[in-house]
């Protein structure tokens, strides 16, 4: 069973908005963009922005493609986190860093929405935080499977969003709110 945070306490995590992460992505300029008025957003109503940076074999820690887009440029005293698996928890300081600001609600946004987003928003729900995916500030590129079926990258944009709107986890609220509505303070949904 979960630990149920109580409160009202949002963060915005931004995850692997990086080089090489959305070379391909779908849409990936607009998406960016939705990430960045997030961004500000959230500072502008002094909401803490967490940044989960992705690092293995294929995207090496330093490297041009692991570096953040240029739109997106951490503030200082931002917490900064490295990652090597899917979900921003998983061996990874978030939870500490999530604990020392007293964080209820987690709005979430980046890449790859099939991938990390996905792996993260289960996890948030998972560990008992009321969560928010940004509908249109998350993006992927489309896959090809083994056997040639091709999984077009709205198709899984769209699919995560239904989920997080349909889902339902005991004492916890999740939904999905679009950029330029979501509410920091109102988890799962949009202002008013």
């Amino acid at each position: 069973m979960a630990t149920i945070r109580s409160g009202n306490r949002p963060v915005l995590i931004v995850v692997d908005v990086q080089v090489g992460v959305v070379a391909d992505a779908w849409q990936a300029d607009r998406i960016v963009a939705n990430v960045a008025r997030c961004v500000e957003r959230a500072r502008a109503q002094r909401v803490p922005v967490l940044w989960v940076q992705h690092g293995d074999d294929e995207l090496v820690v330093g490297s041009p493609a692991w570096q953040w887009v240029s739109a997106l440029v951490p503030a200082e005293g931002e917490p900064r986190l490295q990652k090597q698996h899917n979900s921003s928890f998983e061996q990874t300081g978030l939870e500490q860093a999530l604990a020392g600001l007293g964080a209820t609600h987690i709005v979430l946004a980046g890449a790859a929405t099939n991938w990390c987003i996905r792996a993260t928003a289960y996890a948030a729900l998972e560990r008992g935080y009321d969560l928010t995916l940004v509908a249109d500030a998350h993006t992927t590129a489309t896959r090809e499977a083994d056997d040639g079926l091709r999984l077009e990258a709205p198709v899984l944009i769209r699919d995560l969003n239904i989920a997080m709107t349909w889902l339902s986890y005991p004492g916890r609220v999740n939904g999905t709110a679009m950029a330029e509505a979501v509410d920091f303070f109102q988890p799962g949904g949009t202002r008013g």
